[in-house]
């Protein structure tokens, strides 16, 4: 975070439509989350999902294995590293910061409500909602593509469409594979999905408004500095 002109990461000309996406996504999180507290069954919708979708054969098994590693600790350290090296590469100190703490909120509520649900599957105490392998996913998608669109320029319309077109292709792989896998039932999913929704949004509009503060804070000299460097770039 170098400075008050440094891109913001989250592009002002979505902001109230994300903040809405944001709240019905968390309204989704919620109702579901009453709706199978403490439940270890799958629902009438859950059941007719998951006998279409589990139980792939191969090849698409060993595509669900190779979607869920990417969820998985290593996986998801290789991807969250790629991400940061290529932020930092096009100098781009939010976006860098937004990916660490964009994918680590959304792993970290979807941990939290894992817990305070307490819907399990398969016994043995696996809390299942929401799934946080989709969680991570579809925030990893969110926050590169929102840094996207603020470099391409994007409008209300296209800035939208492919943030939404990000989350939806990285959530519905992942989520595919976790009902395909029967680590999850699709209702976990799709609150995972919408974890990410919330919490990312929130997450770099965060990011944009400590990084504005710790700007302003610095030195003007030190500010007129930085500013002179960038030019000569």
């Amino acid at each position: 975070m170098t400075g008050r002109s440094a891109p913001a990461v989250l592009p002002p000309s979505l902001r109230g439509w994300l903040g809405l996406m944001a709240a019905l996504a968390a309204l989704v999180v919620i109702v579901l989350g009453v709706r199978y507290a403490g439940d270890s069954e799958p629902g009438t919708v859950d059941a007719r999902i998951s006998t279409a979708v589990y139980g792939v054969g191969p090849p698409w098994r060993s595509v669900a294995l190779a979607t869920d590693f990417l969820g998985e600790p290593g996986g998801a350290a290789t991807l969250v590293v790629a991400a940061v090296t290529g932020c930092l590469l096009l100098r781009r100190p939010r976006a860098a910061v937004l990916v660490v703490a964009g994918a680590g909120a959304a792993v970290g509520t979807a941990t939290l409500l894992k817990h305070l649900v307490g819907r399990t599957i398969h016994g043995d105490g696996n809390l299942s909602y929401p799934s946080g392998h989709t969680a991570f996913l579809t925030a990893l998608a969110l926050v590169v593509a929102l840094p996207v669109t603020g470099r391409l320029g994007l409008g209300r319309t296209a800035g939208m469409s492919l943030v939404l077109a990000a989350a939806l292709v990285a959530g519905g792989a992942m989520g595919w594979a976790q009902v395909a896998l029967g680590a999850h039932y699709p209702t976990d999913v799709l609150a995972g999905w919408c974890t990410a929704l919330t919490v990312t949004p929130a997450t770099a509009w965060l990011v944009d408004r400590t990084a504005d503060r710790l700007a302003a804070d610095r030195p003007v000299d030190d500010r007129m500095a930085d500013a002179g460097r960038r030019e000569r770039r």
